[in-house]
């Protein structure tokens, strides 16, 4: 039987029911950054338009490191929005009930804008330089200078529809997100076998 004053194969739209909510995260283990510098990404860009190869640069380990930092304006350091919100949509491997293609367009992550176009959340913890061998897909071995958070905790503000998923769900997506980790070495990295960096837990939410 159809509602009284709807027609018979109408289609009810419901408002959606949004919540917002933030969320204190601690890490559990160091977090590490790379950021993408913008001298390899005019080299990236060079090499797409063919443009003659320059002769490499001398490697400046500190220049390195400070460009691996996302900033923000006030030079905070910050860490991706959307590399949250990305972590806690692949959690939803973990249970059933929640695909991943309605995660993704049932809360949002919020960030700060800064002026390079990053939405970034603060990241509360001092980096020091962290210096890897890496082996590159050619197979040349490269020393690698990046940023490592050892201590790090971080407010995640998140707006949520609540008609799909509950305060105590996205709470617990995100420690699922938090145990897979963020940045570089996180255990949840597709070519990593052994990463153990990135990794985090909610400890409070208001």
């Amino acid at each position: 039987m159809p509602v009284r004053g709807q027609a018979a194969g109408e289609v009810q739209i419901k408002p959606l029911r949004l919540e917002r909510v933030t969320l204190s995260i601690q890490g559990d283990t160091p977090l590490i950054t790379h950021r993408w510098s913008e001298k390899a990404k005019g080299m990236m860009l060079d090499k797409q338009m063919g443009k003659a190869r320059v002769k490499k640069e001398a490697k400046d380990p500190e220049a390195d490191y400070e460009s691996s930092i996302y900033r923000l304006d006030d030079g905070t350091p910050g860490f991706p929005a959307n590399a949250f919100k990305s972590a806690v949509v692949g959690a939803c491997r973990l249970f059933e009930g929640l695909p991943m293609t309605k995660a993704k367009i049932a809360m949002r992550f919020e960030g700060e804008l800064n002026e390079k176009g990053d939405q970034l959340v603060r990241i509360d913890g001092a980096p020091r330089m962290r210096e890897d061998m890496v082996r590159l897909e050619t197979g040349v071995a490269d020393i690698r200078y990046r940023a490592e958070f050892p201590s790090w905790s971080a407010k995640l503000t998140v707006t949520y529809n609540a008609g799909i998923i509950s305060l105590e769900q996205l709470v617990n997506l995100v420690d699922a997100a938090g145990f897979g980790g963020i940045g570089e070495w996180r255990p949840s990295a597709p070519k990593s076998s052994s990463g153990s960096f990135g990794t985090f837990h909610v400890v409070g939410a208001k």
